[in-house]
């Protein structure tokens, strides 16, 4: 195992939308035994609004002030010993502050999913602010993508099999 997991077990899946972080992230958190954590659902939960609610009345610098709190939050109960998976927001790991954090507290582990696919698993879905206009979700994409290349280990997510990925993480070498 490598040092950081040791010291904060925790393994935090990030990518843009649609890329399967949740899907994922449950499913690898079932065969690790671990905790799991959608980030976003999280915030929703402690505040009693939808992402897309906090967006339009709060603003998007507010709810990254919001996602920043909940990461600290888990990051301290994964320092105590509490080994999670975290399926982070798309934008949560391009904020240089919670990028250093997970950067000195665990792995992250980047699912790398096409443009096209990210948009076929997200068209539909009106409960995703940064997804209404197929022009601003691509230019979001490429805004993003060096972000994400920053994490510890990148993993193909673009097709149909989330078990496929599982297993592709399973087979890093991290444990």
């Amino acid at each position: 195992m490598i040092v950081k997991l040791a010291r904060t077990p925790a393994i935090y899946l990030v990518g843009f939308m649609g890329s399967g972080k949740t899907t994922v992230g449950r499913l690898l958190a079932d065969r690790l035994g671990w905790n799991f954590v959608d980030l976003d659902a999280e915030i929703e939960a402690d505040h009693g609004l939808s992402i897309q609610e906090i967006f339009d009345c709060c603003g998007e610098a507010h709810f990254r002030n919001l996602e920043t709190e909940a990461l600290r939050r888990r990051v301290r109960m994964a320092q105590t010993g509490r080994p999670m998976v975290i399926a982070l927001g798309g934008g949560a790991f391009a904020q240089p502050c919670n990028f250093e954090l997970i950067a000195h507290n665990g792995v992250s582990v980047w699912l790398d999913c096409p443009l096209e696919v990210a948009w076929k698993r997200v068209e539909s879905n009106s409960e995703r602010p940064l997804a209404r206009n197929p022009e601003r979700f691509a230019a979001l994409y490429e805004a993003r993508g060096a972000s994400y290349a920053q994490a510890d280990f990148r993993v193909e997510a673009g097709g149909e099999d989330p078990e496929k990925v599982v297993e592709a993480i399973l087979a890093l070498p991290v444990f």
